[in-house]
């Protein structure tokens, strides 16, 4: 199989997320007495002294909200996730190797339905993540289950799983990542879509727009999403930001020539502490923001967090770098006010993808708001000084409840 930097970057979402939901999901408490707790004013964590940042962020028109996966739902983070976050991003139950875990598979719609019922008891808006990506396919697959297949195979199967998946949740997620993942300036074609992904090399470049057509047709009023990733600096893989930046813009008119019914750009926001100082080009970025808005597209930043290589061992100084990351991109960022959505990659240290690429120091990853004991750090403050001082814009979603 051809490889990327995608598959590098990304499979790590399948290391321990992946070996502990099956141990943990049959075991958790219902969504019903999760949410009792939760709502419960002696059980919501408050340690902030401030409102939760959904309403934070509400008060300037932005939606707030983060990842969550039923198997981090333990004894305290469902209480601070419910308090923060206004929206909920399905972050892997909705992966293939949670919902058809190998070809022969029925659908597996049973830790989708739980982190979305879980959403609905908290009255947050919902975002389902990934209808079309070359990765989270788990152990099940091999590479000539997904590679060795004929066109009318790969369509059958693909195709399929997006349909019943989006008229399974229709009316229950005010979002759907429909296309992940599929541009790059080098590995694509001379629309910027990324030749190295089996759907790709199956079907043609023709999947991408016929997933955004499928979806809009099973859940005409949800948002339909593409998503990527790399535009901010140079990775840590030596990619620069601006190939990749003007390849996602051919992919994005190249959609819009054919028809495809994309309405917003997901950017991941997965941001290298590291430099960021120096690297991260303002003047290059706030240009890129626009040119989407131009085109009429919604823009959500999706899966927010900051690495913390290069940064000191000791906590004090990398929490107030990994805050200074944040201030620093978001001040930029939100002053586009086609920036309707910033939602986080998770809240807490406590459960972050990012464990799986350890420190050389072996110290845990710090790079999300609170800590792994739910407290608040210096990047929760950071955040909240962004939305306190963002502009106004008008609000793209409003959730339904009164607290």
């Amino acid at each position: 199989m051809p490889e990327s930097t995608s598959v590098a970057r990304r499979s790590l979402l399948l290391g321990a997320a992946g070996t502990a939901v099956g141990a943990t999901v049959a075991g958790l408490p219902g969504t019903a007495a999760l949410a009792r707790e939760a709502l419960s004013p002696a059980r919501v964590v408050d340690a902030t002294g401030r409102p939760p940042l959904w309403r934070q962020a509400a008060n300037k028109g932005i939606v707030f909200g983060s990842s969550i996966a039923t198997w981090q739902l333990d004894k305290r983070y469902p209480h601070l996730f419910a308090r923060e976050a206004g929206l909920l991003f399905t972050e892997d139950d909705l992966l293939w190797y949670q919902l058809k875990p190998s070809p022969d598979a029925k659908l597996n719609f049973g830790p989708g339905d739980q982190i979305i019922a879980f959403a609905e008891q908290h009255r947050q808006l919902t975002i389902g993540a990934h209808l079309a990506w070359d990765e989270g396919f788990g152990d099940g697959w091999t590479d000539d289950d997904l590679w060795g297949i004929s066109r009318r195979r790969a369509r059958t199967l693909l195709y399929g799983v997006i349909r019943r998946e989006v008229a399974h949740y229709r009316g229950r997620m005010n979002g759907w990542i429909v296309a992940n993942e599929v541009t790059d300036p080098y590995d694509a074609d001379k629309h910027g879509f990324r030749t190295n992904v089996p759907w790709y090399s199956t079907i043609g470049p023709g999947y991408i727009a016929e997933a955004f057509h499928l979806t809009q047709e099973q859940d005409p009023k949800a948002l339909r999403i593409i998503n990527e990733f790399g535009f901010e600096t140079v990775d840590q893989w030596g990619d620069r930001a601006e190939p990749r930046r003007r390849a996602f813009l051919r992919a994005l008119d190249r959609l819009h020539h054919v028809g495809a019914p994309v309405q917003a750009v997901g950017i991941q926001g997965h941001l290298l502490a590291d430099g960021f100082r120096h690297k991260f080009d303002e003047r290059g970025y706030r240009a890129f923001l626009r040119e989407i808005a131009d085109r009429g597209l919604h823009i959500l930043i999706t899966e927010l967090d900051v690495l913390d290589d290069g940064l000191p061992q000791a906590f004090g100084p990398r929490d107030r770098a990994v805050a200074d990351v944040y201030r620093r991109y978001l001040d930029v960022t939100l002053d586009e006010k086609a920036v309707k959505v910033v939602n986080a990659f998770g809240l807490t240290d406590r459960y972050t993808w990012l464990e799986d690429q350890p420190r050389e120091d072996g110290s845990h990853r710090r790079p999300l708001a609170f800590d792994r004991r739910m407290k608040p750090k210096p990047a929760y403050y950071a955040i909240s000084h962004a939305f306190r001082h963002a502009p106004q814009r008008h609000q793209l979603w409003k959730r339904k409840l009164g607290r």
